[in-house]
């Protein structure tokens, strides 16, 4: 999709962009075709001298606006990682990492406090770009805050991409719209996981623990599918709708299981 893009040159937006598609300049290569020939000298010139082939797609991405960051999704699909967190909820300055997870399209990871969270920051390396909700306003600066490293990874926040195609309500609420359903997860929230880790810690109950990593991997996993439902929105109003559309991915097997009499237990708690 990157090749067939023009709004990262100055003066070429969402507008102009479609009517070089319409006008038959639907990629770069195309600047140096029969198509582009009746352009102004000058625009046809500005726009080979943006869309060279020495143009990575990393440096790509720091020339697009926020809400065209889906483009970059496929490009970088293959070194992508779904990220979230749960903390104790303390606040902005005494909040603790409780729990992260990863989840590539192959292989997930589940850090925990306590037993292997030291290990994230090597993990997270790996990847070329990182997928949240939310997560340029929460999930990144608590990373960085409570490790002390720096993310450089490209970043796609969800809540923004989604909310730009008319999707809002929070994770939760874009999931429902999008068909995906949590089960015995329904209506557990952020808080709710705060709750679990207190109960872990005050009991030792393991099932606290399970229905917290269910709760975190389960936000993680969706991602994905959220993700591509925003890519194929996105690229169904471009004439590359037919090249270009994914299949929603097949979710993993999930490794923890929430206890429903837990869940219940607490539900019931919060409504006295």
């Amino acid at each position: 999709m990157l090749r067939h893009t023009f709004i990262h040159v100055p003066g070429i937006g969402l507008t102009t962009e479609r009517r070089l598609w319409e006008a038959g300049i639907l990629s770069w290569d195309d600047l140096d075709g029969s198509a582009a020939a009746g352009l102004p000298a000058g625009r046809r010139a500005l726009l080979r001298a943006h869309c060279g082939r020495r143009l990575s797609p990393r440096d790509l991405a720091a020339l697009l606006p926020a809400a065209q960051h889906w483009r970059l999704f496929p490009h970088f699909r293959h070194a992508a990682a779904c990220l979230d967190i749960e903390t104790n909820g303390a606040g902005p300055w005494a909040e603790e990492i409780t729990a992260i997870s990863l989840w590539d399209g192959s292989s997930l990871f589940c850090f925990v406090q306590g037993d292997n969270l030291e290990m994230f920051p090597e993990t997270v390396e790996r990847y070329e770009m990182l997928i949240t909700y939310n997560g340029k306003c929460f999930d990144l600066p608590v990373i960085e805050r409570q490790f002390g490293i720096r993310l450089e990874q490209l970043h796609l926040d969800l809540r923004f991409l989604l909310a730009h195609l008319g999707y809002k309500g929070g994770l939760k609420g874009c999931e429902k719209r999008f068909g995906l359903d949590r089960g015995e997860l329904d209506g557990v929230d952020g808080y709710f996981a705060v709750l679990l880790w207190q109960e872990y810690l005050r009991s030792g109950n393991p099932r606290a623990l399970e229905t917290l990593l269910a709760y975190n991997v389960e936000d993680t996993v969706n991602l994905e599918t959220l993700m591509v439902h925003a890519f194929n929105l996105n690229v169904a109003a471009t004439p590359f709708a037919d090249r270009y559309r994914l299949p929603l991915p097949v979710r993993p097997v999930h490794p923890y299981r929430a206890d429903p009499l837990l869940v219940g237990r607490l539900k019931a708690l919060l409504q006295n």
